[in-house]
């Protein structure tokens, strides 16, 4: 997400961070390109005014701070202007209701409603630890009640029985009456969609909300739609009490203009991002984050925090042992990649750490392969048990089986053993971390190391200078 604009907006800083003193003049040209970026990544016009006109305001005149350049000024002001049209702070989903909690989740149809109804059902129980309860509404389209049925198998979720015949608002009462009378902490309803904005979506939205009483009515926009998500949110908002909305597919959304025009254009803070298509791929919006982010600063804070939901203490533990013993074969090589997957592999990673622009552009002019992790995983899986416990066996004839049968080339099986090497060596130095400091410490050379050729990087992703 963003890409494109982190890409424009990144060159244009790179001008002005390059230039002793700047003039009224340099500011103005700055923000023009900054406004011909944002309209370019879909932001919507008025958004796109409003944000110039701040910014310009706050950056003329402007005293520098001691040690702070002119151009870093300017890009601290555009920063905190973007913080501020995002929506300044996170804003958490709001349960502090007399149980059951009502969530409705609105939206056109294929904006993701009832996928991201699981995700958020899945969130509040692992990480609430909240009793949940999920109901279809949608008795339109096909299939679409057994695929919440289906969702909620697979994330071990109760889901509403469904009665055949019975209308949306009917459900929606039986649903709440099983909350109550089975102790949920949560009912989650997931209304049905339509096409495009129309009479009867929004009449069979208002009187399941009249209903309810829903403690939050979630509307669920598709960012892929750019400007049309925001024209949805503003039909939506004319009708239903909204209190946040659910960003889906940002994960191939480039442009971003859709979450960036949404909060200045309705005034409703978006909740939650849904980062791909598996049920845990679902983050809380922050609106600091995300313009550090796009600004190049990375994210650091949500690496963290992704680290500790996808690092598993018991791997931790594990691994600890063994590298105290000088041991570090394979298989834990492969448990490290498949962290790494877990945490959104490469280019997830490198999305959230500072200062790392210039290595994708690196990584894109090298042709660097995105799937690299699966790659090397696959390499791994293609030796046997023996060679995968004691590397030192593998020679010219077995490096050539390997690659033949993980569909890679002799030189990738060379560049992983290599990788693996360097590793140990670097499990042993950072023992002293502790147990979780040694899978991190892991990452950071399979991630840090692993993307440049020179001293300490396992595997020489990318070349050197």
């Amino acid at each position: 997400m963003f890409d494109s604009l982190q890409g424009r907006l990144g060159d244009i800083f790179d001008k002005l961070t390059k230039r002793g003193a700047l003039s009224e003049a340099d500011v103005d040209a700055a923000l023009r390109e900054v406004r011909t970026a944002l309209l370019e990544a879909d932001v919507a016009l008025t958004v796109v005014r409003e944000f110039v006109a701040r910014a310009k305001e706050q950056a003329i005149g402007q005293e520098v701070v001691r040690s702070v350049t002119p151009g870093q000024m300017v890009i601290k002001i555009v920063n905190d202007v973007l913080v501020e049209m995002l929506g300044s702070d996170a804003v958490e989903l709001n349960l502090t209701t007399v149980p059951p909690a009502v969530i409705m989740m609105v939206g056109l149809q294929g904006s993701g409603k009832t996928t991201s109804t699981a995700k958020i059902a899945k969130r509040l129980v692992e990480r609430e630890k909240k009793k949940v309860l999920m109901a279809s509404l949608d008795t339109r389209r096909p299939a679409a009640q057994e695929q919440l049925r289906v969702l909620g198998e697979q994330t071990g979720i109760q889901t509403l029985p469904v009665i055949d015949g019975q209308m949306p608002v009917d459900i929606a009462a039986r649903a709440l009456q099983a909350g109550k009378l089975q102790g949920h902490d949560v009912v989650l309803l997931d209304t049905a969609g339509r096409l495009h904005v129309d009479e009867t979506l929004m009449a069979e939205a208002k009187a399941v909300e009249q209903a309810t009483n829903p403690a939050e009515i979630l509307l669920v926009v598709d960012s892929l739609t750019g400007q049309d998500a925001v024209n949805v949110a503003e039909r939506f908002g004319e009708r239903l009490d909204l209190t946040g909305i659910v960003l889906t597919r940002v994960d191939g959304d480039g442009r971003g203009g859709a979450a960036l025009s949404m909060r200045a254009v309705t005034g409703c803070p978006i909740k939650l991002l849904g980062t791909g298509e598996k049920l845990d791929e679902l983050e809380t919006f922050h609106p600091d984050r995300i313009a550090s982010r796009i600004l190049g600063m990375g994210d650091v804070v949500s690496l963290v925090e992704r680290a500790t939901e996808t690092i598993e203490e018991e791997e931790a533990e594990r691994l600890a042992k063994k590298v105290e013993k000088g041991q570090f074969d394979m298989n834990d090589l492969l448990s490290q990649l498949r962290q790494m997957k877990k945490m959104g592999g490469l280019e997830g990673l490198m999305g959230m750490l500072p200062g790392v622009g210039g290595l994708k552009k690196q990584m894109a002019e090298a042709k660097i392969d995105p799937k690299l992790l699966s790659r090397q995983e696959a390499i791994i899986l293609s030796m046997t048990k023996a060679e995968r416990a004691k590397p030192a066996v593998i020679h010219a004839s077995r490096k050539k089986r390997i690659a033949a049968g993980s569909g890679t080339s002799v030189q990738e099986v060379n560049k992983l053993m290599k990788q693996h090497k360097q590793m140990l060596g670097m499990m042993k130095k950072v023992k002293k971390m502790g147990k979780k400091g040694l899978m991190r410490g892991g990452m950071e050379s399979l991630l840090g190391g692993g993307m440049g050729g020179g001293p300490g990087s396992p595997g020489g992703i990318l070349p050197k200078g």
